[in-house]
């Protein structure tokens, strides 16, 4: 009997070292899921914080005066012009795919241009429902506007020309006098770029609009 009983306990020791080997095991597959979890969580977050930075800063910036064709006859806003240019550090921007939106606040009236691009002249080709593009410097084609592509990069500039009578801004809607509306530049990726301006109190056949 006592060596029955010897051997049971050996045999209970032995179930012990299995046991704790497999808890040993367990707990170090585990750790090391929760490792590869909490790698795979850190890299994750870095692209979420990297992708949301691209997203709210704007690529883009004005370069020189944002400048004004009055009606005279009307007393209003016809049009205006401006030159756009990559912002230091920003990414390219594909101007066939970004939109400008024009909004009147005070009459509540928002229309959305395109793009079209001109070899010769922006304003030739701004109508209601487009924005002309004339590439001032491009470096895909350099001293040929025809030969640019729809890409804005370093070292680019593009003149924006904006019909504002064209696309709907006269009669009831047409900018009076020192009343603000709000230009809005959207790229396909990263903010959008706000232009507030202000009519001049007195209505020029060319004016300097102020931000």
């Amino acid at each position: 009997m006592l060596r029955l009983f010897r051997d049971k306990k050996g045999f209970t020791g032995l179930e012990a070292a299995i046991t704790l080997i497999a808890f040993i095991t367990v707990a170090a597959v585990f750790s090391y899921v929760l490792l590869g979890a909490g790698f795979f969580s850190t890299q994750k977050g870095q692209e979420v914080v990297h992708t949301g930075v691209k997203q709210v800063s704007s690529s883009m910036e004005i370069v020189g005066s944002i400048v004004g064709y009055g009606d005279t006859n009307n007393s209003c806003l016809d049009a205006l012009v401006f030159t756009i240019q990559l912002a230091a550090g920003g990414n390219p921007i594909d101007l066939n795919k970004t939109v400008i939106t024009v909004t009147n606040p005070m009459d509540g009236k928002t229309v959305e241009l395109k793009y079209n691009k001109s070899a010769t002249s922006a304003k030739d080709v701004a109508d209601s429902d487009h924005y002309g593009v004339y590439w001032v410097t491009n470096v895909n084609d350099p001293g040929n506007p025809a030969g640019a592509d729809n890409y804005l990069e370093e070292f680019e500039k593009a003149e924006i020309y904006i019909n504002l009578t064209a696309a709907g801004f006269n009669g009831t809607y047409k900018l009076d006098p020192n009343e603000v509306f709000l230009i809005e530049i959207k790229p396909p990726m990263g903010a959008t770029y706000p232009i507030e301006l202000k009519v001049p109190p007195s209505i020029d056949p060319t004016m300097v609009l102020l931000q």
